[in-house]
């Protein structure tokens, strides 16, 4: 077994700044890349909800970099993301953003390690807040240090109450390959079907992000009134990948007086778990 170990010295080390400015046509073309109907997410007048990660794609791993031996790079998985938004992100925005690695756990089947990240104009307002739990499959890093990203599980009582809204949505044929270039994301397990196999996989698989990007207008639509403006916080964790082609079918719960609780199946298997968006009240 291997001897090496997460390097807590690493542990808050805020990465270099990375500046990204926002045009009308990538909030546009982010919304076609993930079938979102809303007008104004449609015209590129406000980006959608998820579009949040796109500034900070680039370095969503460098703060792992300081913490997480190299060696284990090809064990890690994108385990939760829970977006907390200060205000929607809009064309002429020029956005300044860095992160930092804030905690990790040693667990049997692997560690989880979360990154903490923020999103800002250049006069310093902060736009949002992001935080993103890795999971290195395989690997028990043997201990626990640092803060771990705060929980949103799903609360199992809420079964109990009928569903406030359902939706089904198809993820299409193309959708990796439109939501690729829109999202800055490369990975060639969404693009190359021989790639994907060689990963075990039974050929490209959706992003992550894009499921929940679809997930994300399918709250709003159902219980936001369509307004990104009224979102606060949105928050899932990734159980199953998702194939082109599959439908998604989402149940969304009231949680609170300003929240709601939703899970993501593809037939009887959850793909998105612990979801929770929360609305200005």
């Amino acid at each position: 077994m291997t001897e090496e170990r997460f390097d807590p010295a690493g542990l808050g080390k805020w990465t270099d700044e990375s500046r990204f400015e926002v045009t009308r046509e990538r909030l546009a073309e982010y919304a076609a890349a993930t079938n979102d109907p809303i007008p104004a997410h449609v015209a590129g007048d406000v980006a959608s909800p998820v579009f949040a990660i796109v500034p900070v794609f680039e370095s969503l791993l460098e703060p792992a970099l300081e913490v997480v031996p190299t060696g284990l790079f090809g064990r890690v998985l994108h385990g939760m993301q829970d977006f907390r938004f200060h205000r929607p992100i809009r064309p002429g925005d020029k956005l300044v953003s860095r992160g930092k690695m804030t905690g990790y756990e040693g667990l049997p089947n692997g560690s989880r390690a979360a990154v903490y990240l923020e999103s800002r104009t250049e006069d310093g307002e902060l736009v949002n807040e992001q935080y993103v739990t890795f999971f290195v499959r395989g690997f028990d890093t043997g201990e626990t240090r640092g803060e771990l990203a705060p929980g949103h599980k799903f609360d199992e009582s809420l079964r109990a109450r009928p569903p406030v809204a359902k939706t089904v949505q198809h993820v299409d044929d193309d959708q990796t390959y439109r939501y690729g270039p829109a999202a800055g994301d490369p990975m060639p397990i969404h693009l190359d079907p021989e790639v994907a196999k060689d990963s075990g996989l039974p050929g490209i698989i959706a992003h992550g992000l894009c499921v929940m990007a679809f997930t994300s207008w399918a709250v709003l639509t159902e219980v936001g009134e369509s307004d990104v403006d009224k979102m606060k916080r949105l928050a899932v964790r990734f159980a199953k990948p998702v194939l082109p082609g599959q439908d998604l079918s989402t149940e969304i719960r009231r949680a609170g007086d300003a929240a709601y609780a939703f899970e993501t199946t593809v037939g009887d298997t959850v793909v998105l778990k612990d979801g929770l968006a929360e609305f200005v009240s």
